[in-house]
């Protein structure tokens, strides 16, 4: 098993490799110079020329890219063409408002997809089914900026419950939260149901009901508990999802997020922030899929069996 780990998070490395290269090649591909919002207004060609050279934007793009990555195996990210800041200590300081938002937004979805997901299964071709599997496809289809919008229009700047942006406590956080959080309630309804109705359809099941056991133990001592490596499977990508996808939400509510340091950074064409930003998160996913992995194992012996074989 601790072999499996290791292989896993070995890796990680071409992941990270390739991630690197695609967003710093597009970073510099792109139309736009960093010089035109770094330099000041009326700037000379000598200026703006000593910018360049400062900064390193005159080496040939393979010349850059091998001294970023000899700084990133260092554990260096560089620092910000913009605010002159390390990365890695801006992007640390805007962490925990995003792991904030992505937890708190998956225990809402785990919250309302799972007991609702059970209860459609159990109430199979019924009004009740009917309604849970509206819900599922109205919070797919539904895009976050406009639920963002809505809540804010109707619990903010109407009924006055929550404040309609910004970082603080709990108030802050349910707003966003919920706007994140009901998309991946959809996902994890439909998949809830879709497991628990194969698993009702299993013979123990049935013995389990002849044997009196009562319904509620027969529910969740034995169909919620063989129906779950699919709903950890949802909600370990719904975790890895929110981590990295909450950028709309952020915005809306002025939240001070990893997402939000990307966009904005993007908009600068501060290359070291967005290219050293976007390596953290492919690093954060990778070990949320790791993870989510030695969860399979705690929840069925089989495959904690099969990694051990892998390793």
């Amino acid at each position: 098993m601790i072999r499996y780990i290791i292989k896993r998070l070995l890796l990680m490395i071409p992941a990270i490799l390739a991630t690197s290269l695609i967003i710093f090649v597009a970073m510099n591909m792109t139309g736009g110079d960093p010089v035109d919002s770094l330099a000041p207004e009326n700037a000379t060609e000598e200026q703006i020329e000593e910018i360049r050279e400062e900064l390193g934007l005159n080496d040939p793009l393979l010349v850059r890219y091998l001294k970023y990555m000899g700084g990133m195996l260092r554990g260096d990210l560089g620092v910000s063409y913009v605010t002159k800041q390390d990365v890695f200590k801006t992007f640390a300081e805007r962490l925990p408002a995003t792991l904030k938002l992505a937890c708190s937004s998956v225990l809402v979805a785990t919250l309302v997809g799972l007991p609702l997901g059970i209860y459609t299964a159990i109430h199979q071709n019924t009004w009740k089914d009917t309604g849970g599997m509206v819900f599922a496809l109205f919070g797919v289809s539904m895009p976050n900026f406009w639920l963002g919008l809505m809540l804010i229009l109707v619990f903010s700047l109407g009924l006055k419950w929550f404040p309609s942006g910004g970082y603080g406590g709990i108030r802050n956080l349910v707003l966003p939260a919920v706007t994140v959080g009901l998309g991946f309630a959809a996902l994890i309804t439909r998949t809830t149901r879709s497991a628990m109705l194969d698993v009702i359809r299993q013979d123990y099941m049935t013995t389990a009901r002849a044997k009196g056991v009562p319904e509620r133990k027969v529910i969740f001592g034995h169909g919620l508990k063989n129906a779950l490596i699919p709903i950890i499977t949802v909600i370990g990508m719904q975790l890895s999802n929110a981590l990295t996808g909450s950028v709309l939400a952020e915005t809306v509510f002025s939240w001070p997020g990893v997402g939000r340091l990307i966009v904005d950074s993007i908009a600068k064409r501060d290359t070291p922030m967005v290219t050293g930003s976007i390596i953290m998160c492919c690093i954060l996913v990778c070990i949320v899929n790791v993870a989510v992995d030695l969860i399979y194992a705690f929840f069925d012996p089989r495959i904690k069996a099969q990694y051990s074989r892998k390793g």
